[in-house]
């Protein structure tokens, strides 16, 4: 979904990236936080804040991205 919003020729720079992780998802929440970081460490990523949010229930979803499209009006 972040590269839809970076394809070549496109604006902005992705800020942040917020998923949430149900605790009944079946995933390991700090080797899931190691993963994105890393990612979010390379371009063309590189300098987003990754924020992970844990719920109840077995959702993993993608919660919002924040892109800055490099205009004065936000």
């Amino acid at each position: 979904m972040a590269e839809a919003h970076l394809q070549p020729g496109a604006v902005g720079q992705l800020r942040a990236v917020c998923v949430e992780v149900g605790d009944d998802a079946n995933v390991e929440v700090e080797n899931f936080r190691f993963c994105l970081e890393a990612l979010l460490d390379a371009p063309p990523f590189a300098g987003a804040v990754p924020t992970i949010v844990t719920r109840p229930g077995p959702d993993l979803r993608l919660a919002y991205l924040e892109v800055d499209d490099g205009r004065s009006d936000d």
